[in-house]
């Protein structure tokens, strides 16, 4: 059984619904606003492909503007809300079949029925892809889509799987239009053919997409603009740049530490800017790498979980934007337990080098530290500097760092190349199961095997049988307990998310989804300040 059965359950929890505006920053929504304004957002995140059959990162938050879903989360939902489906529910006890009804008269933007031929197709088709960095692993409990009638899909599961309706919800389930996606294959002429609020005008890799209004959508999302315009940089620097410039209207990721300090200074508020600080559930982790021999050596991850001091890393390079992490289960996401901290305490060299002479290996240990340069922002490499730093400092590891750009990166621990690297996650829900079972399972979203039996066959089964998620805590909390045993993954720190927009700009404290993706039609241009 593939791990991810999938999950993404959800009931989302109220801090991240919740969202505080910093004081002299109020960004507060005004129905007056000027319609006819296009929008310009800048960020750091560039889609790696435009086919939802081949991603599982940032790229969603464009699949959100430009794809449907059967369902959607509107903004402060703690469930999944109808979108393309009129209605959905399951139709049996067990919770193993869920039927949708579609909504009368959808189309893509092409003209072609969105029916339910087309919304088995699109699913059917991401799972016959397979891609290695693609969403496949999210349907894991999905034996069979059934389309009785065009207005009618039926998904038959494998497993009781209460949360499958959170996955349809998410941009993994984008729909497509049969006519423009090959069944088999990637589709890669740069466009997209969806039914979402928007339609693709033009894009150019890496550098911009320009969205206009799709007349005949239909779904849950009222557009407050007549377009946006996704501006892409490599340098937070220069996005910065170009938000005090004017040249942008809005950023959003990719923000260093010292920047977001800048632009919450009281010299921006009077250039005209302001920041929405959003309560969030990012999170950065270590994923270590068992094919490597050192590695592969459970006292080495040991001694290194034993020595990171996150209370260092956060105040040197996230400066109060970011609070030290001791699971992979975030602060408010049900089931939130502290097991790394609870076993290993504060940084300690001397209990690390214990556990490395306990098991008789000769210090120092030499590893290579890979983190990627264009997907989380610049204080990535101040990161791993610092991380670097303390590691060398106990003269118990000697650290080289190396590092590439996101597509590159993403290829290389797909296929296992790197002995320990740097992984941001932003939840596809803020379920604990969102923050376990992507990283278990012969094939997981960090490319590293990790079958551990309890987790898989035993915690993740009966915590899916659980429709109430306050119900199933003592699962998690033992799963969070093996994760500190086994250190396969180190988590370092968890993040805020951040909107830094012109004063004129409305709407950014509505703009983001439990997903963290930024839903572009909140924002507008308001017609006076």
């Amino acid at each position: 059984m593939h791990v991810f059965n999938r999950t993404r359950c959800l009931q989302i929890t109220a801090a991240l619904a919740s969202i505080s505006l910093l004081a002299g920053c109020g960004l507060i929504s005004d129905s007056s606003g000027d319609q006819s304004k296009r929008i310009t957002v800048g960020t750091t995140s560039a889609p790696s492909t435009l086919d939802p059959a081949a991603a599982w990162d940032g790229s969603w938050e464009l699949y959100r503007n430009v794809y449907q879903t059967l369902l959607a989360f509107p903004t402060g939902s703690t469930k999944p809300q109808p979108d393309a489906a009129q209605s959905c529910e399951f139709t049996d006890a067990a919770n193993e079949a869920y039927r949708c009804t579609l909504r009368k008269g959808l189309k893509f933007s092409d003209g072609e029925a969105l029916d339910a031929k087309a919304v088995k197709y699109s699913l059917d088709r991401i799972r016959t892809i397979g891609s290695k960095v693609g969403p496949k692993d999210l349907f894991g409990s999905l034996e069979r889509i059934e389309t009785p009638d065009p207005l009618t899909v039926v998904f038959q599961l494998k497993t009781p799987d209460a949360t499958f309706p959170f996955v349809l919800g998410s941009p993994a389930a984008s729909l497509v239009a049969p006519k423009e996606y090959p069944a088999n294959k990637v589709r890669d002429d740069g466009k997209v053919t969806g039914s979402g609020p928007y339609v693709l005008d033009s894009y150019k890799e890496g550098v911009e997409a320009v969205l206009g209004n799709y007349d005949n959508y239909q779904g849950f999302a009222q557009r407050r603009n007549t377009g946006v315009t996704i501006r892409y940089f490599t340098d937070s620097k220069k996005m910065v740049g170009a938000l005090k410039g004017k040249e942008i209207d809005a950023t959003y990721r990719g923000l260093s530490a010292a920047e977001i300090k800048d632009l919450q200074s009281p010299a921006s508020h009077a250039a005209g800017i302001q920041v929405v600080d959003n309560v969030g559930a990012e999170i950065r982790y270590l994923v270590f790498n068992p094919k490597d021999p050192a590695v592969a050596k459970p006292a080495v991850r040991q001694a290194i979980a034993q020595v990171i001091d996150r209370g260092a890393l956060v105040t040197k390079v996230y400066q109060g934007t970011a609070e030290p992490l001791y699971s992979m289960v975030p602060k408010g996401v049900v089931g939130h337990k502290t097991p790394f901290y609870d076993r290993y305490g504060q940084a300690n060299a001397d209990k690390a080098k214990k556990i490395l002479r306990d098991a008789d290996i000769t210090a120092p240990v030499e590893l290579t530290f890979w983190y990627t340069t264009d997907r989380y922002g610049s204080s990535t490499a101040l990161e791993f500097e610092e991380i670097k730093r303390q590691l060398d400092a106990t003269g118990l590891f000697k650290i080289t760092l190396r590092n590439k750009p996101w597509k590159a990166f993403q290829e290389g621990y797909k296929n296992g190349e790197y002995p320990v690297f740097g992984r941001g996650w932003f939840p596809d829900f803020p379920d604990p199961d969102n923050f376990i079972a992507p990283f278990v399972g012969k094939e997981n979203a960090v490319g590293t095997p990790y079958e551990n039996q309890e987790i898989l066959t035993t915690l993740l089964p009966k915590s899916r049988r659980e429709s109430d998620r306050s119900a199933v805590t003592q699962d998690f909390d033992r799963a969070q307990q093996i994760f500190a045993e086994d250190v396969r993954l180190l988590p370092l720190w968890q993040g805020k998310l951040y909107v830094a927009a012109g004063e004129d700009i409305a709407g950014g404290e509505r703009a983001l989804d439990p997903q963290t993706a930024m839903q572009m039609w909140e924002l507008y241009r308001k017609t006076s300040w």
